[in-house]
This record gives structure tokens, C-alpha cells and sequence, in this order.
């Protein structure tokens, strides 16, 4: 199929952007093949986060309200939602950044063909990052529209939660990416998964504000890129974003700009020296 005829498949760009981008045929060749195989991660990234709201917030929720109890000055509902859209966003992030990288170095070896084509290493990883964050964009704005239908969602600035949970996967994703082009199995995998995606999900705010844990651990939650995620996440869904100064937001998202920073950066290392040698 000839650079031309794969441009025509996408409407909505200019022909001339995208016959000029490597990056814009990676995303698009991604395109292609999830129009195909999309029926497959229907449940993880988008039916299964709802079943998570459904049963933090409805079900535990409703037994926290019948104590006549609130979070934060908020029903459970409307705290936890945020939070699980930005955890939900990054454990999705964090399976797209581990298999699929580690299948198109040594199991499918699909990247070594786009490197033989004009695409350079660092367009590879660069189009990786771009192809997971129009994913993670989809699946957060699904869960957004859930919990707006369910009550859980009490400001219009709710919409900038999207990018900050998009965001705040990335900021996981691009060093877990780069990582995972230096492995030649999947063996450390699930200790990613166990020992950084699940405490990160379980003591990053998610759940229960961070004032219940106790002082010790805290400064543990505050290097966690979810906790920043949540924090941008419950603001704007509360309408509070920027209600303690607006440093404070340019805080978190200078702490997840940082790691996606120097994620890319080694990623842009780890894809070179592995698909130049």
C-alpha cells in the first residue's frame, strides 16, 4: 500500500501533514489494526472501569452515606470517581507500555521493519507515546461520561480531568516504555504490575484522602505520579481546581511533565540502541 493510499484511510488532517510525519504513519498504522481488533479491550478499558465506579461508588458509597458520612465534604461517589479515572487510565497505560513494546522489539519484531522504512528509533518511540495517548484520551473520556450519568461529577472544568489523567499515565508509560525495550523477556513484568502499578492504585489517594495514611508513608504518595493525577482529577471534578492557589496545580503538572520528560528521553535511548544494533 503506498504512502498515498494510507493517507486517504484517515480523513481529518491535512494530506501534506501526514505524508511529512513518521509519526503520524505509526499512529496510523495502530489505527488500522485497532479498527480490527478493538472489540478485544472493550471490557478492560472501558466496562471494567465502569464496574469499578459502580461498586466504589455506588456500592460502597451508599454505605458510607447511610453513616451520614462525607470525604472531604464530599459524597464517596463524587470523591472516588476522579481518582479511579486517573488509577484506571495508568493501569491501562502501564499494560500498553510493557507486552505490546517488549512484542514489537522480540516477539513480532514489527519495529525493526519500520526502521528499515524511513522512520527513525525515536519516531518509533515518539509514535508509540502518541498512539497510547489517543487511547488513554477515548477510554478517560468514556469513564468521564459514566460518572457525569451517575452524579459524580459537580463542575464544567470536570473536562480538563481528560488530559490530566492522560497525562498522568504518560508520565508512567514513556519510562515503563523505555524500560521495556531493554528486556528480552517478560519475567520482570508482572513485578512492574505488583510492586509499582498496584501500590501506586491502592496509597495514592484513590480511595481515601491522603491524610489518612499515616505520616511516614506519605512522602512515598507525593513521588507517585498518580497521586499528582488524582489531585488534577478530583479538582476539576469538584470545581475546586486552583481553589488553594493555582501553584499548586502547576506543581503537579510540573512533577508528571518532569517524568514524561525523562521518559522520553531515555525512551528515545533505549529504542535507538536497540533497534540500531
Amino acid at each position: 500500500m503506498t504512502a498515498e493510499r494510507l493517507d486517504s484511510t484517515l480523513p481529518g488532517a491535512p494530506p501534506a501533514a501526514r505524508r511529512s510525519s513518521p509519526v503520524w504513519h505509526f499512529v496510523e498504522r495502530e489505527a488500522l489494526i485497532y479498527r480490527r481488533l478493538w472489540r478485544g479491550v472493550v471490557f478492560t478499558q472501558f466496562v471494567q472501569p465502569t464496574l469499578y465506579l459502580l461498586a466504589m461508588g455506588i456500592g460502597l458509597g451508599g454505605l458510607i452515606a447511610a453513616n451520614g458520612t462525607t470525604v472531604d465534604g464530599f459524597s464517596y461517589l463524587v470523591f472516588v470517581a476522579p481518582g479511579l479515572m486517573a488509577a484506571t487510565t495508568l493501569q491501562t497505560a502501564t499494560g500498553e507500555a510493557l507486552w505490546p513494546v517488549l512484542a514489537g522489539f522480540k516477539w513480532m519484531g514489527f519495529y525493526h521493519g519500520m526502521v528499515a522504512a524511513p522512520l527513525r528509533p525515536s519516531d518509533v518511540y515518539r509514535g508509540v507515546i502518541a498512539w497510547l495517548s489517543l487511547r488513554l484520551t477515548a477510554s478517560a473520556t468514556a469513564f468521564l461520561a459514566v460518572a457525569t450519568l451517575l452524579g459524580a461529577v459537580l463542575s464544567p472544568w470536570a473536562v480538563l480531568a481528560i488530559p490530566a489523567a492522560v497525562l498522568c499515565a504518560l508520565s508512567l508509560a514513556a519510562p515503563l516504555a523505555a524500560f521495556s525495550a531493554t528486556q528480552e523477556t517478560d519475567h520482570s513484568f508482572p513485578l512492574v504490575l505488583r510492586f509499582l502499578t498496584l501500590p501506586m492504585f491502592l496509597f495514592s489517594a484513590t480511595f481515601f484522602p491522603l491524610s489518612q495514611l499515616p505520616a511516614a508513608l506519605r512522602p512515598l504518595a507525593w513521588i507517585s505520579p498518580l497521586w499528582h493525577g488524582v489531585e488534577l482529577c478530583r479538582d476539576a471534578t469538584t470545581g475546586t481546581l486552583g481553589s488553594a492557589g493555582w501553584a499548586g496545580v502547576a506543581g503537579h503538572v510540573a512533577v508528571l511533565v518532569t517524568y514524561l520528560g525523562l521518559g522520553t528521553v531515555w525512551g528515545t535511548r533505549t529504542f535507538t540502541r536497540r533497534l540500531t544494533t
